[in-house]
C-alpha cells in the first residue's frame, strides 16, 4: 500500500492531475471529532497504509496541532510523520499534492517525508493584494506602508523560495520566477484583477494556469480578504521523480528509516555526520 497523506484541511487537497494520484486523509479539528474517534481513524490509516505522512500549515491553530502531537504520543507511534510547513496555504496545498503523488512511487515513507523540504524550494507562493497594512509573513517597508493606503493600491508579493514585494504600475520590477518549467494554481479571493494570469503568468513562461479554491487561512495569512493567491510548481511527477531520486539517501541514526537532506522526517533527528548535513545542504540548495 502507498504511504498515507493526511491533511488538516479539505481545501488542501487539491484537485488531482492524472488518474492515479491518490486522495488525502483529514485530520479534523478537536472541535469537529472527539479524541477517541481521532485516535481510531489514525490508528486504521497506519494499519492499512503502514506509514502516516501528516502535512499541515503554520498557521492552524494551537489546539489543532496539540491534537496532531497528541495522537503521535498516545498511539506510541513511530510510522507517523507530522510535517509542519511554514509555506503559504496554497503552497501547502500544492506540496501535499506532490507528496500525493510521490507516495505510488517506489519511495519509502522515509524518503516521501523528508522530501517535502526538497520540493518547497521549488515552489513559488505568493499572492496579489490590495493592502499590506496586516502583511506579516514577508518583510514590509514603512514606505510600503504608506503606499497601501492610496487608494486601488495593488502589491505583488512573492513569499517562498525568496520574499519579494512589489507595488504593480509602479516601476518597481518584476516578482523573481522559477527558471525552469512550471504550471500555477491561482485561488481567487475578493480582489478583481487579471495581472496574476495576464501578466505574471507570461512573464514566469508557465506552461499552464489552473483556477483552484481558495484556502480558508489564506486571507489571515495575507493578511486581507481581497487577494488573489498564486503557486508556480513542478507538475509533472517523472520530473518530480526525478529530483527526489537524484539525491543520496541515508539511514537515519535515531528511527533507521531511509532520508534524503540533513533531517528525518519521521523523527526529526538530524544526520549524526556533519560530512553527511554539508552534502545533504547543498544538494537543497541547489
Amino acid at each position: 500500500m502507498p504511504t498515507a497523506i493526511a491533511v488538516t484541511s479539505t481545501e488542501l487537497v487539491l484537485p488531482p492531475q492524472d488518474h492515479q494520484t491518490p486522495t488525502a486523509a483529514l485530520l479534523q479539528h478537536p472541535d469537529a471529532q472527539p479524541l477517541e474517534a481521532a485516535l481510531a481513524d489514525m490508528q486504521v490509516l497506519v494499519e492499512q497504509h503502514g506509514y502516516v505522512v501528516a502535512v499541515y500549515p503554520a498557521s492552524i491553530s494551537a489546539a489543532h496541532e496539540r491534537r496532531l502531537h497528541t495522537i503521535r504520543a498516545v498511539l506510541e507511534s513511530d510510522r507517523i510523520a507530522l510535517l509542519k510547513l511554514d509555506l503559504p496555504p496554497l503552497g501547502v496545498a500544492v506540496l501535499v499534492r506532490q507528496l500525493r503523488q510521490l507516495s505510488i512511487c517506489d519511495f519509502s515513507a522515509g524518503v516521501v517525508a523528508s522530501a517535502a523540504r526538497l520540493l518547497s524550494h521549488y515552489i513559488y507562493a505568493g499572492a496579489l493584494l490590495n493592502s499590506v497594512t496586516r502583511l506579516d509573513r514577508v518583510p514590509v517597508s514603512l514606505k510600503t506602508h504608506a503606499k497601501s493606503w492610496v487608494p486601488g493600491s495593488q502589491f505583488a508579493v512573492l513569499a517562498n523560495p525568496t520574499p519579494q514585494l512589489i507595488k504593480i504600475g509602479a516601476g518597481a520590477g518584476d516578482l523573481a520566477g522559477p527558471e525552469f518549467g512550471t504550471q500555477l494554481a491561482v485561488a481567487k479571493g475578493q480582489l478583481q484583477s487579471d495581472w496574476v494570469t495576464g501578466t505574471l503568468a507570461p512573464a514566469w513562461r508557465v506552461e499552464g494556469v489552473q483556477e483552484v479554491a481558495l484556502p480558508p487561512d489564506s486571507a489571515g495569512w495575507w493578511g486581507t480578504s481581497k487577494l488573489i493567491e498564486f503557486a508556480a510548481f513542478l507538475p509533472n511527477i517523472s520530473i518530480i521523480y526525478q529530483l527526489v531520486s537524484s539525491v543520496r539517501r541515508e539511514i537515519c541514526t535515531w528511527c533507521g528509516l531511509e532520508l534524503i537532506g540533513d533531517r528525518c522526517g519521521f523523527c526529526a533527528a538530524p544526520l549524526g555526520s556533519a560530512e553527511n548535513q554539508n552534502h545533504a545542504h547543498g544538494v537543497l540548495n541547489a
